[in-house]
């Protein structure tokens, strides 16, 4: 199947800019975060599990993820913490589910992450604080985690705004106000 993430994205990594966004390829958040990188030409890629095993059916095949030896959401949740520089999860309330497995496991792999929480703050604040994170911890490969789709089903939507928001070029107009990002972060580097 192609070279590995590993090998594939850690040659790329310039401390200076975002080189690369990986998710797990779930609805919602994860698949929000690969549509914004193909739209934006940014790498992308990552791991998902054996079968390619979304919530909707198989992750069709433009997406570049490699496969793990396994069906199971934890091994391929655990290989993009390890994987990444950083993990960015956004949701709105406090983490549960896959999204609370991707913080403990940064956390105990010592893995910097940050929990963008869109109830608590406006989608320029979390952009702001994003971008901040990314410079601090010189992330270069970064993994985007969320609720999936059938736990929110307007976190997809979020999800594209606050990265339309974090990328942004100064002196273009930004997404509308949204709800925004709690700051959490655990593991540095």
């Amino acid at each position: 199947m192609g070279t590995s993430p590993d090998a594939a994205l850690r040659g790329t990594h310039d401390k200076a800019m975002i080189t690369c966004l990986i998710s797990g390829g779930q609805t919602g958040a994860d698949r929000a975060a690969l549509d914004f990188a193909v739209q934006r030409g940014i790498p992308h890629g990552g791991w998902i599990p054996r079968g390619r095993k979304t919530e909707a059916g198989p992750l069709p095949e433009r997406y570049r993820l490699q496969e793990t030896t396994s069906g199971a959401y934890a091994e391929r949740t655990e290989k993009n913490v390890l994987l990444a520089d950083g993990t960015l999860i956004i949701s709105r309330g406090g983490l549960k589910g896959g999204s609370l497995l991707t913080g403990t496991l940064a956390e105990r792999h010592g893995r910097p992450w940050l929990h963008a929480d869109l109830s608590r703050w406006s989608v320029e604040e979390a952009a702001g604080r994003i971008r901040g994170w990314i410079r601090d911890r010189s992330i270069g490969v970064l993994n985007v985690a969320g609720p999936r789709a059938s736990q929110d089903p307007d976190i997809y939507e979020a999800v594209r705004s606050v990265l339309e928001a974090v990328f942004a070029v100064p002196g273009e107009t930004g997404p509308g106000e949204a709800p925004g990002v709690a700051e959490r972060e655990k593991g540095a580097s």
